[in-house]
């Protein structure tokens, strides 16, 4: 039988069906239209939003006057540029009235796409068409095992713009005006276009300041927008953006014989999936038959589900080879016995023998042993040790001085505490400042910046010419709280006032902190008096700027006797 010349591989294209039908035939009925969108798409879509969603409107003689929405060809967009205004053909200015105009168009770069080329998009948006001629699904095809044929369109990415408009209302009173302006500013950010179709977001830049127009009674306000909008061409190169495909609902592989097949009668025999020459008996699949059977036997630690039976491929035949236990990579693995001379971990070799380990082993993580640790060689730690209890028994002890410095904690929330005695041979910084000694000495006669002195020191301290009298009035420090308010302005203690011994300042308010519900009291505004055993603060109210009240707790710190 002649047959024709195969093409050769390097100039086969590949094929689908559903490139090669028509959509526009009458038996396609493909009612699935191109898809496209174009700038007079997003101009529409500003109109509808403008006549239909906003709907602009004033009042005129208690009557609402809907606001025509036009937009301006270069004719019109010149008129109103010389004059400020647009007139009917009867020369009456026209208002109110909305005029825009489309200014430019861009790119969006922050809605990158690359389609790689123009002339054959690789980059699409794919959409599958439900319940079509194409993919049914009924009682038939579920009988004869057959998978319904799916229905797919695919649509090349769209080219990403901005479009910039510029806009002109025009009404007689400023009233109308911003009843227009609140409705259009409240639509910023709105994705604006017909319901069903394709809609863009919009983004209103700026509104001018409402002004009047010399020799006619016009308000005038101007306002830009962009608008994100997206193209999409319905054809390129003579091709449609739109494409359509569909998918094969069965797979039939045939076989076929040149030669009449017979049995050992003598009588022809066909195999249930084998054809005669010219394919008039044929099956959706075929089957391979081998003299000498497939035979898998289990072995030691592997078990076969059908072991020992042998597979011709007359039918099918499922083998599962399992072992005693899971050996994954996260699985808990066990063995009665593990012989080996070496162990290889990582990129080292560490040999494992009668409970010991020789070469060297390294613990990135922690190691937790819950017995004894016996190491006889060296141990190196290089980070810390922690103990609960920590013992030595020590035959020699060597101490390396490496650098002599240490520190503790790492905040000044942490807290170190001694028990027992702290010997520092050295100086020590406290905040920064030397202390090299604790001193005794009390004349002070060192001067030194880098001692502490001690108690002692301070009780046996004696500055020439003062007097045990003026140190005992000079270290009077005492804190009094008010007994009760007496007035608006005078609050009593139960203290005595600390006389001044002789040769020193007398006591007076100076000597004395005040505060008053835990806030300071300016000395300024205040006086003070022993009146017997009471002490009396006198508070000027108009100069400290408030009355005192009986509830008012106040803090006296200062020259009191015990």
């Amino acid at each position: 039988m002649a047959r024709n010349k195969p093409i050769p591989r390097s100039q086969r294209n590949d094929f689908n069906r559903g490139t090669k039908l028509s959509r526009n035939s009458p038996g396609a009925k493909d009612d699935v239209k191109n898809i496209s969108v174009g700038i007079m798409d997003m101009d529409s879509a500003i109109m509808y939003y403008f006549n239909e969603v906003i709907k602009p409107e004033v009042e005129v003689n208690e009557e609402k006057v809907k606001v025509p929405c036009i937009y301006a060809s270069p004719e019109r967009w010149l008129t109103i540029s010389k004059q400020g205004y647009l007139r009917d053909k009867k020369r009456q200015i026209i208002v109110p009235l909305i005029v825009f105009k489309r200014t430019g168009m861009t790119r969006d770069d922050n809605m990158p796409v690359d389609k790689l080329d123009a002339n054959d998009p690789k980059l699409n948006y794919t959409f599958q068409k439900k319940f079509t001629q194409h993919n049914r699904y009924d009682k038939f095809s579920v009988l004869q095992n057959i998978s319904p044929g799916r229905e797919y369109y695919n649509v090349a990415m769209p080219d990403y713009v901005q479009l910039s408009y510029e806009f002109t209302i025009w009404t007689s009173y400023i009233e109308q005006m911003n009843r227009i302006v609140e409705k259009i500013n409240y639509s910023d950010g709105a994705y604006w276009g017909e319901p069903g179709k394709m809609r863009f977001r919009t983004r209103i830049e700026s509104f001018s300041d409402a002004s009047s127009i010399d020799g006619e009674r016009l308000i005038k306000t101007t306002f830009s927008m962009t608008l994100n909008g997206y193209i999409v061409p319905e054809h390129y190169n003579n091709v449609s953006t739109t494409q359509k495909y569909l998918t094969p609902k069965k797979i039939i592989l045939r076989e076929s014989a040149d030669t009449t097949i017979v049995d050992d009668k003598g009588r022809v025999s066909l195999s249930p999936n084998a054809a005669v020459e010219g394919g008039s008996v044929s099956k959706d699949v075929f089957s391979i038959g081998i003299t000498n059977g497939l035979v898998f036997e289990q072995g030691t630690g592997v078990t076969v589900s059908a072991n020992g039976q042998s597979f011709d491929g007359s039918s099918p035949l499922t083998q599962t080879f399992s072992i005693g236990q899971d050996v994954g990579t996260s699985a808990d693995v066990e063995f009665d016995t593990l012989t080996t001379n070496t162990l290889n971990i990582g990129s080292a070799t560490t040999t494992y023998t009668d409970g010991s380990i020789s070469g060297s082993l390294s613990i990135t993580g922690s190691a937790q042993i819950t017995g004894s640790l016996t190491v006889q060689g060296n141990l190196i730690v290089t980070g810390s040790i922690t103990s609960s209890v920590l013992l030595e028994q020590v035959t020699t002890r060597s101490i390396d001085y490496s650098t002599g410095s240490n520190a503790f904690g790492n905040d000044m929330n942490d807290n170190h505490r001694f028990t027992g005695s702290l010997e520092v041979t050295g100086s020590f910084k406290l905040n920064g400042y030397s202390v090299n000694e604790i001193s005794n000495d009390a004349d002070f006669t060192d001067g030194s910046t880098t001692a502490l002195v001690t108690e002692k020191a301070l009780k046996d301290f004696n500055p020439s010419g003062v007097s045990t009298a003026e140190t005992t009035y000079l270290r009077k420090q005492f804190f009094k709280t008010s007994t009760g308010i007496i007035s608006t302005n005078t609050a009593s203690f139960t203290a005595t006032t600390a006389s001044a011994p002789s040769g020193l300042t007398s006591t007076s308010k100076n000597d004395f902190v005040f505060f008053i519900n835990g806030q300071y009291m300016e000395h300024d505004a205040l006086a003070i008096r022993q009146t017997g055993s009471a002490f009396h603060l006198e508070v000027n109210t108009s100069s400290i700027g408030y009355s005192l009240e009986s509830d008012d707790e106040i803090l006296a710190i200062g020259k009191f006797n015990s």
